[in-house]
Protein backbone atom coordinates (compact mmCIF):
# COMPACT_ATOMS: atom_id res chain seq x y z
CA UNK A 1 0.00 0.00 0.00
CA UNK A 2 1.45 3.47 -0.86
CA UNK A 3 1.38 6.52 1.12
CA UNK A 4 -1.68 7.95 -0.95
CA UNK A 5 -3.65 4.70 0.04
CA UNK A 6 -2.57 4.95 3.34
CA UNK A 7 -4.00 8.63 3.50
CA UNK A 8 -7.16 7.32 2.07
CA UNK A 9 -7.50 4.58 4.61
CA UNK A 10 -6.77 6.85 7.60
CA UNK A 11 -9.32 9.38 6.41
CA UNK A 12 -11.84 6.64 6.14
CA UNK A 13 -11.00 5.03 9.78
CA UNK A 14 -10.47 8.39 11.38
CA UNK A 15 -13.89 10.19 10.12
CA UNK A 16 -16.20 7.38 9.72
CA UNK A 17 -15.12 4.33 11.21
CA UNK A 18 -14.83 2.13 9.10
CA UNK A 19 -11.68 -0.43 7.82
CA UNK A 20 -12.43 -1.46 4.92
CA UNK A 21 -14.40 0.02 1.75
CA UNK A 22 -17.35 -1.58 -0.14
CA UNK A 23 -17.35 -1.94 -3.62
CA UNK A 24 -16.84 0.24 -5.64
CA UNK A 25 -16.05 3.25 -3.27
CA UNK A 26 -12.11 2.94 -3.76
CA UNK A 27 -12.65 2.66 -7.30
CA UNK A 28 -14.79 5.55 -7.47
CA UNK A 29 -12.60 7.33 -5.02
CA UNK A 30 -9.55 6.20 -7.16
CA UNK A 31 -11.64 7.75 -10.47
CA UNK A 32 -11.92 11.03 -9.05
CA UNK A 33 -8.80 11.74 -7.75
CA UNK A 34 -7.18 11.00 -10.73
CA UNK A 35 -9.19 13.93 -12.54
CA UNK A 36 -11.40 11.27 -14.16
CA UNK A 37 -15.27 11.99 -14.80
CA UNK A 38 -17.66 9.47 -13.55
CA UNK A 39 -21.56 8.07 -13.64
CA UNK A 40 -21.67 6.32 -10.24
CA UNK A 41 -24.99 4.15 -9.99
CA UNK A 42 -25.30 2.72 -6.26
CA UNK A 43 -28.37 1.26 -4.63
CA UNK A 44 -29.91 3.31 -1.72
CA UNK A 45 -27.48 3.26 1.53
CA UNK A 46 -24.67 2.05 -0.57
CA UNK A 47 -22.54 4.43 0.40
CA UNK A 48 -22.28 6.93 -2.07
CA UNK A 49 -21.58 10.06 -0.26
CA UNK A 50 -18.65 8.83 0.96
CA UNK A 51 -17.24 8.22 -2.57
CA UNK A 52 -16.86 12.33 -2.67
CA UNK A 53 -17.03 13.65 0.53
CA UNK A 54 -13.19 11.68 0.87
CA UNK A 55 -11.65 12.79 -2.03
CA UNK A 56 -12.91 16.58 -0.75
CA UNK A 57 -10.84 15.57 2.45
CA UNK A 58 -7.95 14.48 0.75
CA UNK A 59 -7.19 17.38 -1.86
CA UNK A 60 -7.08 21.10 -0.94
CA UNK A 61 -10.04 23.29 -2.46
CA UNK A 62 -13.28 22.92 -2.70
CA UNK A 63 -15.57 20.62 -3.89
CA UNK A 64 -19.32 21.37 -4.86
CA UNK A 65 -22.10 19.28 -4.53
CA UNK A 66 -25.66 19.70 -6.30
CA UNK A 67 -28.44 18.16 -4.04
CA UNK A 68 -32.48 18.65 -5.15
CA UNK A 69 -33.64 18.91 -1.64
CA UNK A 70 -32.84 21.70 1.20
CA UNK A 71 -33.35 18.89 3.64
CA UNK A 72 -31.14 16.44 2.12
CA UNK A 73 -28.48 19.02 2.32
CA UNK A 74 -28.79 19.79 6.25
CA UNK A 75 -28.86 16.08 6.80
CA UNK A 76 -25.31 15.22 5.13
CA UNK A 77 -24.16 18.77 6.09
CA UNK A 78 -24.94 18.51 9.93
CA UNK A 79 -23.64 14.40 9.49
CA UNK A 80 -20.01 16.36 8.56
CA UNK A 81 -20.16 19.04 10.65
CA UNK A 82 -20.21 16.19 14.11
CA UNK A 83 -17.05 14.76 12.34
CA UNK A 84 -15.99 18.59 12.39
CA UNK A 85 -15.07 18.32 8.63
CA UNK A 86 -15.60 21.77 7.04
CA UNK A 87 -18.85 21.74 5.02
CA UNK A 88 -21.57 24.17 4.38
CA UNK A 89 -25.13 24.43 2.55
CA UNK A 90 -26.15 26.91 0.52
CA UNK A 91 -30.18 27.59 0.04
CA UNK A 92 -32.89 30.53 0.10
CA UNK A 93 -34.33 29.81 3.52
CA UNK A 94 -30.84 30.73 5.57
CA UNK A 95 -31.29 33.68 7.53
CA UNK A 96 -29.03 36.57 5.73
CA UNK A 97 -26.57 36.39 8.68
CA UNK A 98 -25.57 32.77 8.20
CA UNK A 99 -25.56 33.53 4.63
CA UNK A 100 -23.26 35.96 4.60
CA UNK A 101 -21.13 33.96 6.96
CA UNK A 102 -21.06 30.72 4.76
CA UNK A 103 -20.37 33.27 1.37
CA UNK A 104 -17.45 34.70 3.79
CA UNK A 105 -15.62 30.95 4.61
CA UNK A 106 -16.00 30.33 1.21
CA UNK A 107 -13.85 33.17 -0.27
CA UNK A 108 -11.89 32.58 2.52
CA UNK A 109 -11.07 29.02 1.32
CA UNK A 110 -12.36 27.95 4.63
CA UNK A 111 -14.60 25.14 3.08
CA UNK A 112 -14.01 22.04 1.34
CA UNK A 113 -17.48 21.06 0.85
CA UNK A 114 -20.33 22.68 -0.27
CA UNK A 115 -24.12 21.63 -0.71
CA UNK A 116 -26.21 23.97 -3.07
CA UNK A 117 -29.27 23.20 -5.00
CA UNK A 118 -28.74 23.95 -8.90
CA UNK A 119 -30.68 27.12 -8.65
CA UNK A 120 -28.40 28.23 -6.21
CA UNK A 121 -25.26 27.37 -7.63
CA UNK A 122 -26.23 29.19 -10.82
CA UNK A 123 -27.15 32.58 -8.86
CA UNK A 124 -25.01 35.47 -10.15
CA UNK A 125 -23.86 36.60 -6.37
CA UNK A 126 -22.50 32.54 -5.79
CA UNK A 127 -21.55 32.50 -9.40
CA UNK A 128 -19.27 35.37 -9.32
CA UNK A 129 -17.17 34.43 -6.88
CA UNK A 130 -16.98 30.89 -7.90
CA UNK A 131 -15.08 32.51 -11.02
CA UNK A 132 -12.66 33.73 -8.67
CA UNK A 133 -9.24 32.31 -9.59
CA UNK A 134 -8.41 32.36 -6.04
CA UNK A 135 -11.57 29.58 -5.52
CA UNK A 136 -9.76 26.46 -6.67
CA UNK A 137 -12.99 24.08 -7.44
CA UNK A 138 -12.00 20.51 -7.18
CA UNK A 139 -14.60 19.01 -8.00
CA UNK A 140 -18.53 19.14 -9.49
CA UNK A 141 -20.54 16.10 -7.71
CA UNK A 142 -24.24 15.55 -8.68
CA UNK A 143 -25.92 13.83 -6.01
CA UNK A 144 -29.56 12.07 -6.80
CA UNK A 145 -29.02 12.91 -10.75
CA UNK A 146 -31.96 10.88 -12.28
CA UNK A 147 -33.16 14.86 -10.71
CA UNK A 148 -31.58 16.19 -13.83
CA UNK A 149 -33.03 13.95 -16.13
CA UNK A 150 -36.52 13.68 -14.41
CA UNK A 151 -36.51 17.14 -13.78
CA UNK A 152 -34.67 18.87 -15.56
CA UNK A 153 -37.25 19.62 -18.55
CA UNK A 154 -39.82 20.50 -16.04
CA UNK A 155 -40.07 22.08 -12.45
CA UNK A 156 -36.20 22.20 -11.86
CA UNK A 157 -34.88 23.73 -15.20
CA UNK A 158 -31.59 24.96 -13.60
CA UNK A 159 -30.57 21.54 -14.14
CA UNK A 160 -29.83 21.69 -17.74
CA UNK A 161 -27.76 24.48 -17.37
CA UNK A 162 -25.29 22.28 -15.65
CA UNK A 163 -23.23 21.37 -18.54
CA UNK A 164 -21.91 24.57 -19.27
CA UNK A 165 -20.09 25.02 -15.70
CA UNK A 166 -17.09 23.65 -16.08
CA UNK A 167 -16.05 24.89 -19.64
CA UNK A 168 -17.48 28.61 -18.26
CA UNK A 169 -15.12 28.00 -15.18
CA UNK A 170 -12.16 27.06 -17.12
CA UNK A 171 -12.82 29.90 -19.43
CA UNK A 172 -11.85 32.39 -15.85
CA UNK A 173 -9.00 29.91 -14.77
CA UNK A 174 -7.84 27.25 -17.74
CA UNK A 175 -5.34 25.65 -15.50
CA UNK A 176 -7.88 24.67 -12.77
CA UNK A 177 -8.86 20.99 -13.99
CA UNK A 178 -11.42 19.38 -12.17
CA UNK A 179 -13.86 16.10 -12.34
CA UNK A 180 -17.51 16.02 -12.65
CA UNK A 181 -19.09 12.68 -11.42
CA UNK A 182 -23.08 12.26 -11.29
CA UNK A 183 -24.57 9.75 -8.25
CA UNK A 184 -27.57 8.26 -7.88
CA UNK A 185 -29.41 4.66 -7.22
CA UNK A 186 -31.28 4.59 -10.62
CA UNK A 187 -30.14 5.06 -13.63
CA UNK A 188 -30.27 2.52 -16.51
CA UNK A 189 -28.34 2.59 -20.05
CA UNK A 190 -30.50 5.28 -21.07
CA UNK A 191 -30.56 7.45 -18.11
CA UNK A 192 -26.43 6.94 -18.25
CA UNK A 193 -26.12 8.16 -21.90
CA UNK A 194 -28.53 11.27 -21.35
CA UNK A 195 -27.03 12.25 -18.41
CA UNK A 196 -23.01 11.87 -19.76
CA UNK A 197 -24.61 14.43 -22.52
CA UNK A 198 -26.27 16.81 -20.50
CA UNK A 199 -23.41 17.12 -17.98
CA UNK A 200 -20.66 17.07 -20.94
CA UNK A 201 -18.63 14.64 -19.09
CA UNK A 202 -15.51 13.39 -20.65
CA UNK A 203 -14.95 9.96 -21.20
CA UNK A 204 -16.65 9.26 -17.89
CA UNK A 205 -15.78 5.64 -15.90
CA UNK A 206 -19.09 3.86 -15.24
CA UNK A 207 -19.40 2.27 -11.60
CA UNK A 208 -23.16 0.29 -11.66
CA UNK A 209 -24.05 -2.01 -8.19
CA UNK A 210 -27.15 -3.68 -8.72
CA UNK A 211 -30.20 -2.44 -6.96
CA UNK A 212 -31.35 -6.31 -6.14
CA UNK A 213 -31.50 -6.10 -2.24
CA UNK A 214 -32.45 -9.77 -0.81
CA UNK A 215 -34.05 -8.33 2.16
CA UNK A 216 -36.77 -6.20 0.60
CA UNK A 217 -39.99 -8.28 -0.15
CA UNK A 218 -41.92 -6.87 -3.05
CA UNK A 219 -45.64 -7.43 -3.31
CA UNK A 220 -48.46 -5.76 -5.38
CA UNK A 221 -51.94 -5.62 -4.33
CA UNK A 222 -55.08 -4.91 -6.38
CA UNK A 223 -57.56 -2.59 -4.73
CA UNK A 224 -61.02 -2.85 -6.26
CA UNK A 225 -62.33 -0.02 -4.90
CA UNK A 226 -61.26 3.28 -2.61
CA UNK A 227 -62.49 1.32 0.38
CA UNK A 228 -60.98 -1.88 -0.37
CA UNK A 229 -57.49 0.08 -0.81
CA UNK A 230 -57.69 2.04 2.57
CA UNK A 231 -58.45 -1.58 3.74
CA UNK A 232 -55.42 -3.39 2.55
CA UNK A 233 -53.53 -0.19 3.73
CA UNK A 234 -54.91 -0.94 7.32
CA UNK A 235 -54.37 -4.37 7.10
CA UNK A 236 -50.66 -3.70 6.63
CA UNK A 237 -50.25 -1.50 8.57
CA UNK A 238 -51.46 -3.79 11.28
CA UNK A 239 -49.22 -6.68 10.44
CA UNK A 240 -46.02 -3.93 11.49
CA UNK A 241 -46.81 -2.84 15.05
CA UNK A 242 -44.37 -0.02 16.52
CA UNK A 243 -42.19 -0.62 13.35
CA UNK A 244 -40.82 2.21 11.05
CA UNK A 245 -42.80 2.89 7.97
CA UNK A 246 -43.86 5.05 4.85
CA UNK A 247 -46.62 5.82 3.25
CA UNK A 248 -46.23 7.22 -0.16
CA UNK A 249 -49.08 9.11 -1.97
CA UNK A 250 -48.50 11.13 -5.33
CA UNK A 251 -50.41 15.01 -4.62
CA UNK A 252 -50.05 17.38 -1.59
CA UNK A 253 -54.33 16.81 -0.95
CA UNK A 254 -53.91 12.82 -0.94
CA UNK A 255 -51.50 13.42 1.28
CA UNK A 256 -53.03 15.43 3.40
CA UNK A 257 -56.37 13.27 3.58
CA UNK A 258 -55.02 9.82 4.00
CA UNK A 259 -53.25 11.52 7.06
CA UNK A 260 -56.37 12.74 8.49
CA UNK A 261 -58.26 9.38 8.00
CA UNK A 262 -55.24 7.78 9.69
CA UNK A 263 -54.92 9.90 12.77
CA UNK A 264 -59.11 9.28 13.22
CA UNK A 265 -58.14 5.56 13.25
CA UNK A 266 -55.62 6.57 16.39
CA UNK A 267 -52.54 6.43 14.48
CA UNK A 268 -49.70 8.81 15.25
CA UNK A 269 -48.73 10.29 11.83
CA UNK A 270 -48.20 13.32 10.11
CA UNK A 271 -48.83 14.62 6.54
CA UNK A 272 -45.35 15.85 4.32
CA UNK A 273 -45.27 17.37 1.05
CA UNK A 274 -43.23 20.17 -0.04
CA UNK A 275 -46.28 22.60 0.92
CA UNK A 276 -45.32 22.92 4.57
CA UNK A 277 -42.93 25.49 5.90
CA UNK A 278 -39.31 24.90 6.52
CA UNK A 279 -40.01 24.32 10.47
CA UNK A 280 -42.94 22.12 10.03
CA UNK A 281 -40.75 19.81 8.07
CA UNK A 282 -38.05 19.85 10.01
CA UNK A 283 -40.29 18.83 12.88
CA UNK A 284 -41.88 15.92 11.14
CA UNK A 285 -38.69 14.70 10.49
CA UNK A 286 -37.28 14.81 13.40
CA UNK A 287 -40.28 13.43 14.87
CA UNK A 288 -39.72 10.20 12.74
CA UNK A 289 -36.05 9.92 13.06
CA UNK A 290 -36.27 9.90 16.40
CA UNK A 291 -39.68 6.87 16.72
CA UNK A 292 -42.26 9.58 18.51
CA UNK A 293 -44.41 9.14 14.37
CA UNK A 294 -44.01 5.68 13.35
CA UNK A 295 -44.53 6.47 10.09
CA UNK A 296 -44.87 9.70 7.78
CA UNK A 297 -47.73 9.95 5.08
CA UNK A 298 -45.64 11.96 2.33
CA UNK A 299 -44.90 13.04 -1.48
CA UNK A 300 -42.00 11.70 -3.05
CA UNK A 301 -40.03 14.82 -1.44
CA UNK A 302 -39.43 12.97 1.56
CA UNK A 303 -36.85 10.06 2.33
CA UNK A 304 -34.30 11.55 -0.04
CA UNK A 305 -31.11 10.78 1.35
CA UNK A 306 -32.23 10.79 5.28
CA UNK A 307 -30.24 8.17 7.22
CA UNK A 308 -32.82 5.86 8.95
CA UNK A 309 -31.60 2.30 9.05
CA UNK A 310 -34.84 0.87 10.42
CA UNK A 311 -37.27 1.33 7.91
CA UNK A 312 -39.36 -1.97 7.98
CA UNK A 313 -41.86 -1.10 5.60
CA UNK A 314 -42.61 1.33 2.60
CA UNK A 315 -46.23 1.33 1.62
CA UNK A 316 -47.41 2.87 -1.74
CA UNK A 317 -51.20 3.99 -1.57
CA UNK A 318 -50.93 5.12 -4.84
CA UNK A 319 -48.34 3.73 -7.57
CA UNK A 320 -45.61 6.31 -8.54
CA UNK A 321 -45.10 7.34 -12.39
CA UNK A 322 -42.03 5.99 -12.75
CA UNK A 323 -39.93 2.96 -12.54
CA UNK A 324 -37.24 5.10 -11.36
CA UNK A 325 -39.64 6.41 -8.50
CA UNK A 326 -40.68 3.34 -7.40
CA UNK A 327 -36.99 1.97 -7.25
CA UNK A 328 -35.68 4.68 -5.08
CA UNK A 329 -38.86 4.90 -3.00
CA UNK A 330 -38.10 1.35 -2.13
CA UNK A 331 -34.72 1.41 -1.89
CA UNK A 332 -35.54 3.20 1.68
CA UNK A 333 -36.48 0.38 3.61
CA UNK A 334 -34.04 -2.24 5.14
CA UNK A 335 -30.63 -0.33 4.90
CA UNK A 336 -29.42 -2.15 8.14
CA UNK A 337 -30.00 -5.08 6.13
CA UNK A 338 -32.82 -6.81 7.92
CA UNK A 339 -35.74 -7.76 6.29
CA UNK A 340 -38.62 -5.16 4.86
CA UNK A 341 -41.21 -5.51 2.99
CA UNK A 342 -42.37 -2.86 0.31
CA UNK A 343 -46.30 -3.19 -0.78
CA UNK A 344 -48.24 -0.95 -3.75
CA UNK A 345 -51.72 -0.83 -3.54
CA UNK A 346 -53.22 -0.48 -7.31
CA UNK A 347 -56.52 -0.22 -9.78
CA UNK A 348 -57.59 -3.19 -11.30
CA UNK A 349 -56.04 -2.67 -14.60
CA UNK A 350 -59.58 -1.87 -16.18
CA UNK A 351 -60.18 0.92 -14.05
CA UNK A 352 -63.65 0.20 -14.30
CA UNK A 353 -64.37 -0.13 -10.88
CA UNK A 354 -62.09 2.61 -9.22
CA UNK A 355 -60.58 4.42 -12.09
CA UNK A 356 -58.50 6.72 -9.82
CA UNK A 357 -55.29 5.67 -10.88
CA UNK A 358 -56.06 5.86 -14.51
CA UNK A 359 -57.50 9.52 -13.99
CA UNK A 360 -54.22 10.49 -11.96
CA UNK A 361 -51.88 9.13 -14.91
CA UNK A 362 -53.69 10.72 -17.61
CA UNK A 363 -53.93 14.14 -16.06
CA UNK A 364 -50.16 13.97 -14.92
CA UNK A 365 -49.29 12.86 -19.01
CA UNK A 366 -51.78 15.76 -20.31
CA UNK A 367 -49.83 18.70 -17.67
CA UNK A 368 -46.95 17.22 -19.20
CA UNK A 369 -47.69 17.60 -22.61
CA UNK A 370 -49.52 21.32 -22.14
CA UNK A 371 -46.27 22.29 -20.46
CA UNK A 372 -43.87 21.50 -23.55
CA UNK A 373 -46.67 22.53 -25.97
CA UNK A 374 -46.37 25.97 -24.04
CA UNK A 375 -42.62 25.95 -23.62
CA UNK A 376 -42.59 25.44 -27.64
CA UNK A 377 -44.71 28.22 -28.02
CA UNK A 378 -41.56 30.36 -26.33
CA UNK A 379 -39.35 28.79 -28.00
CA UNK A 380 -40.62 30.03 -31.48
CA UNK A 381 -40.58 33.89 -30.04
CA UNK A 382 -37.15 34.39 -28.85
CA UNK A 383 -33.71 34.97 -30.73
CA UNK A 384 -31.35 32.45 -32.16
CA UNK A 385 -29.04 33.60 -29.39
CA UNK A 386 -29.57 35.43 -26.05
CA UNK A 387 -28.75 35.84 -22.12
CA UNK A 388 -31.32 34.25 -20.11
CA UNK A 389 -31.99 36.99 -16.96
CA UNK A 390 -32.82 39.52 -19.72
CA UNK A 391 -35.38 37.41 -21.69
CA UNK A 392 -37.24 36.43 -18.14
CA UNK A 393 -38.26 39.93 -18.08
CA UNK A 394 -40.58 39.43 -21.38
CA UNK A 395 -41.00 35.56 -21.02
CA UNK A 396 -41.56 34.61 -16.86
CA UNK A 397 -41.71 30.78 -18.05
CA UNK A 398 -38.48 30.60 -20.75
CA UNK A 399 -35.95 29.12 -18.85
CA UNK A 400 -38.66 25.74 -18.78
CA UNK A 401 -38.65 26.08 -22.63
CA UNK A 402 -35.14 26.35 -22.83
CA UNK A 403 -34.12 23.61 -20.64
CA UNK A 404 -36.87 21.37 -22.81
CA UNK A 405 -35.15 22.55 -26.19
CA UNK A 406 -31.95 21.37 -24.59
CA UNK A 407 -33.21 17.67 -23.60
CA UNK A 408 -34.29 17.99 -26.79
CA UNK A 409 -30.78 18.67 -28.48
CA UNK A 410 -31.79 21.59 -30.28
CA UNK A 411 -30.00 24.27 -28.13
CA UNK A 412 -26.51 24.63 -26.26
CA UNK A 413 -25.36 26.56 -22.90
CA UNK A 414 -22.51 28.44 -23.95
CA UNK A 415 -22.23 29.32 -20.43
CA UNK A 416 -24.66 28.70 -17.28
CA UNK A 417 -26.53 31.86 -18.64
CA UNK A 418 -26.22 32.56 -22.57
CA UNK A 419 -27.94 29.79 -24.92
CA UNK A 420 -27.72 29.13 -28.47
CA UNK A 421 -30.43 27.67 -30.42
CA UNK A 422 -29.01 24.59 -32.70
CA UNK A 423 -29.92 23.97 -36.29
CA UNK A 424 -32.68 21.49 -36.45
CA UNK A 425 -30.37 18.89 -38.86
CA UNK A 426 -27.36 18.92 -35.91
CA UNK A 427 -29.81 17.86 -32.69
CA UNK A 428 -29.57 14.42 -31.15
CA UNK A 429 -32.74 12.04 -32.89
CA UNK A 430 -34.97 13.30 -30.30
CA UNK A 431 -38.51 14.52 -30.25
CA UNK A 432 -41.29 15.63 -28.05
CA UNK A 433 -43.32 12.25 -28.71
CA UNK A 434 -40.26 9.93 -27.88
CA UNK A 435 -40.04 12.42 -24.84
CA UNK A 436 -43.44 12.14 -23.61
CA UNK A 437 -44.00 8.15 -24.17
CA UNK A 438 -40.65 7.83 -21.94
CA UNK A 439 -42.06 10.08 -19.14
CA UNK A 440 -45.58 8.25 -19.73
CA UNK A 441 -45.14 5.73 -16.95
CA UNK A 442 -45.96 2.89 -19.41
CA UNK A 443 -42.78 0.58 -17.64
CA UNK A 444 -43.87 0.92 -14.33
CA UNK A 445 -47.55 -0.22 -15.52
CA UNK A 446 -45.99 -3.34 -16.83
CA UNK A 447 -44.08 -3.82 -13.24
CA UNK A 448 -47.31 -3.39 -11.86
CA UNK A 449 -49.23 -5.91 -13.77
CA UNK A 450 -46.58 -8.40 -14.76
CA UNK A 451 -46.79 -11.83 -14.05
CA UNK A 452 -43.79 -12.66 -13.48
CA UNK A 453 -40.63 -12.50 -10.94
CA UNK A 454 -40.82 -8.46 -10.20
CA UNK A 455 -37.39 -8.18 -9.33
CA UNK A 456 -36.04 -9.95 -12.60
CA UNK A 457 -38.21 -7.12 -14.02
CA UNK A 458 -36.69 -4.39 -11.89
CA UNK A 459 -32.90 -5.94 -13.02
CA UNK A 460 -33.97 -6.21 -17.15
CA UNK A 461 -35.45 -2.46 -17.21
CA UNK A 462 -31.86 -1.35 -15.70
CA UNK A 463 -29.86 -3.57 -17.60
CA UNK A 464 -28.89 -5.84 -14.76
CA UNK A 465 -30.70 -9.15 -16.01
CA UNK A 466 -27.39 -10.93 -16.50
CA UNK A 467 -26.38 -10.11 -12.17
CA UNK A 468 -24.84 -13.22 -10.99
CA UNK A 469 -25.83 -12.70 -7.47
CA UNK A 470 -29.47 -12.37 -8.21
CA UNK A 471 -31.82 -14.91 -6.81
CA UNK A 472 -35.17 -13.88 -6.21
CA UNK A 473 -38.57 -16.01 -3.80
CA UNK A 474 -38.81 -12.96 -1.88
CA UNK A 475 -41.64 -11.07 -4.07
CA UNK A 476 -45.81 -11.92 -4.05
CA UNK A 477 -45.30 -13.50 -8.26
CA UNK A 478 -42.53 -16.16 -7.02
CA UNK A 479 -43.85 -17.01 -3.93
CA UNK A 480 -47.46 -17.52 -5.47
CA UNK A 481 -45.55 -21.14 -6.13
CA UNK A 482 -44.46 -21.66 -2.50
CA UNK A 483 -46.98 -19.88 -0.14
CA UNK A 484 -45.15 -20.67 2.99
CA UNK A 485 -42.72 -18.40 1.91
CA UNK A 486 -45.65 -15.50 1.33
CA UNK A 487 -45.39 -12.00 3.56
CA UNK A 488 -48.03 -10.26 4.72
Amino acid sequence: MDLKQQKIQQLLHRFWGYETFRFPQAEVIDCLLGGQDGIVVMPTGGGKSICFQLPALFQQGLTLVVSPLIALMENQVQELKERALPAACLHGELARSERKTILSNLQQNRLRLLYVSPETLLSPVLWEILCHPQIKITGLMIDEAHCLVEWGDSFRPAYQRLGSLRPALLAHKPDQLFSIAAFTATADPTTQTQLQALLQLNNPQVFTLSPYRSNLWLMVKIAWTVRCRQHLLLQFIQHHPRQSGLIYTRSRRECEELAQWLTTKNYRTAAYHGGLGANQRREIEQGWLTGQLPFVVCTNAFGLGINKPDIRWIAHFHPPHLLSEYLQEIGRAGRDGLPANCLTLVSEPTGWLDPTDQQRRHFFNQQRKIQYQNALAIAQQIPDQGELLSLKKSFPDVEMSLALLCQLGQLQWLDPFRYQLLPKSSSRPTDLKTLLVRLSGTTLRHYLYTQSCRWAFLLTAFGLQNTASFRCGHCDRCCQKNPSDRKP
